[in-house]
């Protein structure tokens, strides 16, 4: 049997049948070309078993990610497991966003329920003169993003456990969140690879998903500079709620909804 019949058998049985290549060539270690050169040689029995376990985890509705133990964001390498939601590509837009409005050096940002530290290790690694503080309320997540910075030596940041701000001093110049904010209403309608992988603690806000952003609106204002900005992550439901909520908050402030690539509602900017 050759690797092409071996991935093609499997991959018709799988949801995301793509997963099995990308979580194959990842382990292995092979470049796109060498993966393509493979495919029509004979596969050994080490690799016909590795890709069997690999079709087993998948098919259980594993992340490909957590596999892999990995994944790519901002031009960073993450590790990522079940401590922390799997970034996603819509965050990078946030990050870009950001970068692109903020070009002052020695700037302070808070970036609150940082998971992996994808938003607050980004920002820092293109921004080597900010100072950026990681702040979440899991200990695991704050563990996981401190193995992150190491791994990819980012040095301009620190990290705190807290609840939003309930172990946050100093004022910002940069307020960073991408919250949870899915009701618990929407569980039915979300993939079970999300569902029974990436911890709900970092999916799942009470009041309709506006927990948190009720709390950041309430209390920001006094961590915040006098020219301080805020950048919120949202669901792609919640731009009207959300917006309204700041703007009850900040009504001689500019409030903004703007979209992700796909054309949904996506971010949130105060300024």
């Amino acid at each position: 049997m050759t690797y092409l019949q071996a991935f093609q058998k499997y991959e018709k049985q799988l949801a995301r049948p793509e997963e099995l290549r990308y979580v194959f060539r990842y382990g292995r270690k092979l470049s796109y070309t060498d993966f393509i050169l493979l495919l029509n040689t004979a596969i050994t029995k080490a690799d016909q078993a590795y890709l069997t376990e690999i079709f087993n985890r998948l098919s259980q509705d594993e992340p490909a990610q957590y596999i892999v133990g990995e994944t790519e964001f901002y031009g960073l390498t993450l590790d990522v497991d079940a401590r922390a939601l799997i970034p996603r590509p819509e965050t990078e837009e946030l990050v870009a966003l950001i970068l692109a409005e903020n070009a002052s050096d020695d700037l302070k940002v808070l970036d609150i329920g940082t998971g992996t530290g994808a938003i607050a290790l980004s920002l820092a690694k293109a921004q080597s003169t900010w100072h950026v503080l990681a702040s979440d309320i899991s200990p695991d997540a704050l563990a996981l993003a401190q193995q992150n910075a190491t791994k990819n030596a980012i040095a301009n940041i620190a990290f705190t456990r807290s609840d939003v701000f309930s172990n946050v001093s100093g004022n910002y110049d940069i307020i960073v969140s991408n919250p949870p904010y899915i009701a618990d209403f929407e569980k039915v309608d979300m993939a079970k690879n999300v569902l029974d992988y990436e911890p709900h603690l970092a999916l799942f806000a009470e009041d309709n998903g506006l927990a948190i952003y009720q709390k950041i609106a309430e209390n920001v204002q006094s961590y915040l500079t006098d020219k301080g900005k805020i950048y919120l992550e949202i669901g792609h439901l919640q731009g009207q709620a959300v917006s309204q909520l700041f703007q009850h908050h900040f009504p001689d402030k500019r409030v903004s909804v703007l979209q992700d690539l796909a054309g949904k509602d996506r971010m949130i900017t105060i300024d």
